[in-house]
């Protein structure tokens, strides 16, 4: 079972303003983290150690954060207009579009997702399952 992810941050300020503006909106609470911060689930019992806590925070070993080409962390919503809007929300906090709103009939008819990158590289998808008609 996935428990939690660390991604690197070599801006705190920029990676700080993207992931709350993307992370709070899906019910994470965000605390200090020892020079990082954390989004954890309140409802989740160990919310430290996930599943589904994300930390953002400087390398331990204190070289430069880099992207991993390839990798890609995914959240899903309960709907469309949640996906458009976090899309939008995040991308005015400092993210980069990498893929609008919108149906991937490639994956399945239903797929509704848009991509974007944090302010340091890192590609993340926002995605819902709903029908067309949703």
């Amino acid at each position: 079972m996935l428990s939690y992810v660390i991604l690197g941050a070599n801006d705190m300020k920029a990676s700080d303003r993207f992931y709350t503006a993307l992370l709070e909106p899906l019910g994470y609470e965000k605390l200090d983290d020892n020079g990082g911060l954390a989004f954890t689930l309140a409802e989740v019992a160990d919310r430290y150690n996930g599943p589904g806590a994300i930390y953002i925070k400087p390398p331990f070993d204190g070289k430069p954060a880099t992207v991993g080409n390839g990798s890609m962390i995914a959240f899903r919503t309960r709907s469309h207009g949640i996906v458009r809007q976090l899309h939008a929300a995040a991308v005015a906090a400092g993210g980069t579009d990498e893929g609008q709103p919108g149906f991937r009939a490639e994956y399945s008819k239903t797929f509704f997702v848009a991509y974007l990158r944090d302010p340091l590289g890192n590609k993340i998808a926002l995605f819902c399952s709903e029908s067309p008609q949703a």
